[in-house]
């Protein structure tokens, strides 16, 4: 049992050993563990399931900051549960959605079909957002064209889908982030999800999900908990001397949001942008915390016949990242604010379930580096690429022009995608094939791109191409996909403009989305229900987490699924 020091925990505890009669000498103070190190698990399943998603985690980012965590946060994960160390996804496009897609199907984008955070539909030209669905708005907000949102671009099933299947109903779903895309995909198809809006401050879901709000969020969104920030300010945590970016708190490269700028305190005034300021900081975890804490209490989670499941994604860590770079003052105090929003999190659950009776697993959806100029100051080559390149003129579009006559053969760019215009090629009587391939070769010439793939490259790789092309050939979905996949060499960025623009910028100070291994590199821990304290360093992946689940579980794994199940973690029978 893991032994939160709060009075309120203290009393729970001991008031059920008096009903019990027994001493609270008597409770069991370590696991009790088998010949082989396995932990000798209760008979009974857990009774929630709690599934904790990191946004931009690289894999060493807890190890680095361990020196200043609490002991119930990152430290109970690192010192008391089972740690994956050498974790790695095997998909080129390493963006938010694609990653929670995988972590809750345990499937590759190729066949989960989230492919990335947007992509082009070929036949209308238009960009198709990840969770975009037209037929369920906002609640309590009008229809509009592209607002509308579901799980139903998931072409696969979850561990939540078929936790639900196995139960018959009985088992229930829910799932938190600030971002939508961090809950929609996580919970899947039978779940229920909510995420903070940047418009009305509160959290908000769709008519996939509810007619109306349950009353309980209804009472929470009234409170505008947004609001208690206001006049306040993001100030630094612990001393600054104890930070390792201390005398780096205004890199050229930093993003200055209005009213923010790149050093601290970072204000949060009154006004129009309050909400947006807030949800790019690590207040917005606590925010989802909070709403979590409030969801998990109102609809009893843990408490019924069956095992229920609970999905929580902190997205503070990727906008930090994006907006200041992981190698900054912000990110640094970021991931020291996370380890004591998780802290509370754990404290909850063990208040309401009982850490013994809970499972948890922790992992991220994709890692992120630092800044290219940072790169470069030690040596390293490093650069920046904007995808506009391929919105105007450009010496790719000249040259097919030049060889095909036609200059409207590439419709445009969606990260990390080249879309090629394939009704332009029928009317020209080109051969795709053929287009592609020259699309290739010319993309290739450009110093900021390592290796282009067309399909056709991705069914015939020489062997030293084997694992970048898997890594491509894993990601490509033939309805969803654009026809060429650049790669950028190593610490270049390609920038995916659309982010950027969405908070009035031109461009982010670090951009995550590669297949090098900063990009795929997380950590994966599990922890509770009697999962013993291990460190496993043989190579595994975030695939083989739902699959993982599923087998502890007992439940067949989601439809998509094909990796293998972290026998790890499974009890020794």
């Amino acid at each position: 049992m893991i032994r939160f020091d709060t009075r309120l925990h203290a009393l729970r505890r001991m008031s059920l050993a008096l009903l019990l009669g027994i001493s609270a000498c008597s409770l069991p103070q370590s696991h009790d563990y088998g010949h082989h190190g396995y932990s000798r698990h209760a008979s009974a399943p857990p009774r929630l399931v709690l599934q904790v998603t990191v946004d931009q985690l690289r894999a060493d980012l807890p190890n680095r900051y361990l020196d200043r965590f609490g002991k119930v946060g990152f430290r109970y994960l690192l010192e008391q549960g089972m740690h994956f160390t050498n974790a790695r996804y095997r998909h080129a496009n390493t963006e938010t959605a694609p990653g929670h897609a995988t972590l809750g199907t345990g499937a590759d984008p190729a066949r989960h079909g989230i492919v990335a955070n947007a992509w082009i539909d070929q036949q209308s030209g238009e960009f198709v957002y990840n969770t975009e669905d037209d037929r369920h708005h906002l609640i309590g907000e009008d229809p509009k064209p592209h607002q509308g949102v579901s799980p139903r671009n998931l072409l696969v099933s979850t561990f939540a889908d078929e936790l639900a299947l196995h139960t018959n109903g009985g088992s229930r779903a829910f799932s938190v982030s600030t971002k939508d895309r961090g809950a929609i995909l996580p919970g899947g198809h039978a779940g229920k999800a909510f995420w903070l809006s940047r418009s009305s401050g509160g959290y908000v879901t769709s008519t996939y999900y509810y007619d109306e709000y349950p009353g309980w969020a209804r009472v929470w969104n009234d409170t505008k908990p947004v609001q208690r920030y206001a006049g306040t300010s993001w100030t630094l945590l612990q001393d600054r001397s104890l930070y390792l970016f201390a005398d780096q708190d205004d890199q050229p490269w930093e993003v200055a949001l209005p009213g923010w700028g790149r050093t601290f305190p970072h204000a949060f005034e009154e006004g129009r942008l309050l909400s947006v300021l807030v949800s790019l900081s690590p207040m917005a975890d606590e925010l989802t915390l909070d709403f979590a804490k409030t969801l998990m209490r109102s609809e009893k989670l843990g408490m019924g016949e069956h095992t229920d499941f609970l999905a929580v994604s902190f997205s503070a860590t990727d906008y930090a990242g994006h907006i200041f770079g992981p190698g900054s003052l912000e990110a640094e105090d970021t991931m020291l604010r996370l380890d004591r929003v998780l802290a509370k999190l754990f404290a909850a659950v063990d208040e309401q379930v009982g850490l013994e009776n809970t499972l948890i697993v922790l992992s991220a959806d994709h890692g992120g580096v630092e800044a290219p100029e940072q790169a470069i100051e030690i040596g390293i080559d490093a650069g920046r690429m904007s995808l506009d390149f391929f919105r105007g003129p450009n010496p790719v579009a000249a040259a097919l022009k030049d060889r095909f006559g036609r200059d409207d053969l590439i419709i445009g760019p969606s990260h990390p995608y080249l879309y090629l215009n394939t009704q332009a090629m029928a009317e020209a009587g080109l051969d795709p094939a053929e287009v592609e391939a020259f699309v290739v070769e010319e993309v290739t010439k450009l110093p900021a791109i390592e290796r282009a793939f067309s399909p056709a490259d991705l069914e015939t790789t020489s062997e030293s191409d084997e694992d970048l092309a898997d890594y491509v050939r894993r990601n490509r979905h033939p309805a969803r996909s654009g026809q060429i996949h650049p790669v950028q060499p190593p610490y270049w960025f390609m920038h995916s403009t659309e982010e950027a623009s969405k908070f009035g910028l031109d461009s982010l100070a670090a951009i995550h989305g590669s297949p090098w291994a900063y990009d795929r590199h997380v950590p994966i821990f599990f922890a509770g229900h009697g999962i013993p304290a291990r460190k496993v360093s043989r190579p595994v992946g975030p695939h083989e987490i739902a699959p993982t689940l599923s087998a502890y579980l007992g439940v067949k794994p989601p439809s998509g699924s094909d990796g293998s199940v972290l026998k790890e973690v499974l009890p020794r029978h």
